[in-house]
């Protein structure tokens, strides 16, 4: 048998080695092409999702800061006023104050459907506010606006809610306050999302709004900017309230134009709104 010189022997470990080598560098690169396909993949996921983010935010309102007249320049909804109203009498409908007594107090409500502290007013004074209504001795003049999409994560519930009220009350007036309530009823926490469109539609239904108006809700077909929109009506009404007050926020009430904080009456107290508007009746 013979044996392998030492010079063979280390021959042979040479190329043991480049072998194991050129094995460990033919890794490397199989490493190193999927590692790239990989970021490749991800960074081709990223800019879908990217995307895909950009193409689903809302479109940002109109900005009616340097117009004039905001409520001048758009299409006003039906059954409502060039102020940015919506007046309800005595018989509950939606630009109506057939029923209401010729000195009837006008009460004019600013609010928005994701203020928390709006729905407290409408807790404690909407139903002192329908009970003057139905008697006839107050008008109550509805303002929906819009100040708190900043804290809608990005889907403009606080316009999108107001806008939804704007259509019930130009296309089904007699459910406009059954609607309303039942928003401040079920009305979202703020830094949410806050209510679908479809949820919106199932509690116009519940509120008695025709299906084919509530369709409209639900399918997004409401919602949409340009001159002749709702939506657009509660951008330019925002507008021209904030221009109205020095300091403007929700709720802001009027009692035939006189401001319940001026006057110092805290609508918090109850019976402090239905005494105001004994005194305004003399």
């Amino acid at each position: 048998m013979s044996t392998q010189s030492k010079q063979q022997r280390r021959e042979d470990a040479r190329a043991q080695a480049v072998r194991r080598r050129q094995e460990q560098e033919r890794a490397a690169s199989r490493q190193r092409v999927l590692l790239i396909s990989l970021v490749l993949v991800g960074l081709v996921v990223i800019g879908g999702v990217v995307v895909w983010i950009l193409s689903n935010q809302p479109d940002p309102a109109p900005d009616f800061s340097d117009v004039e007249d905001p409520l001048g320049s758009v299409s006003v909804p039906a059954n409502t006023t060039a102020e940015g109203g919506v007046l309800v009498g005595a018989d509950g409908v939606a630009g109506s104050t057939e029923g209401s007594a010729e000195d009837a107090v006008t009460v004019t409500v600013y609010s928005d459907f994701l203020c928390p502290v709006c729905a407290d007013f409408e807790q404690t004074n909407g139903p002192v506010l329908e009970e003057l209504r139905a008697t006839g001795d107050v008008v109550v003049d509805y303002r929906p606006v819009s100040i708190l999409d900043r804290a809608a994560a990005g889907s403009q519930y606080a316009t999108r809610s107001a806008t939804a009220v704007a259509l019930v009350a130009d296309q089904d007036p007699e459910a406009f306050v059954a609607f309303h309530d039942v928003l401040f009823a079920n009305q979202p926490t703020e830094g949410g999302t806050g209510l679908s469109d479809e949820e919106m539609a199932d509690l116009a239904r519940g509120a008695g709004v025709d299906d084919a108006v509530a369709d409209q809700i639900a399918d997004g077909s409401y919602f949409s900017w340009g001159e002749d929109s709702y939506a657009s009506w509660v951008a330019a009404a925002t507008e021209q309230a904030t221009r109205e007050f020095e300091q403007f926020g929700t709720p802001t009430v009027l009692v035939d134009g006189e401001n319940l904080s001026d006057l110092g009456v805290d609508w918090r107290v109850p019976g402090a709104l239905e005494l105001t508007v004994e005194e305004a009746r003399g």
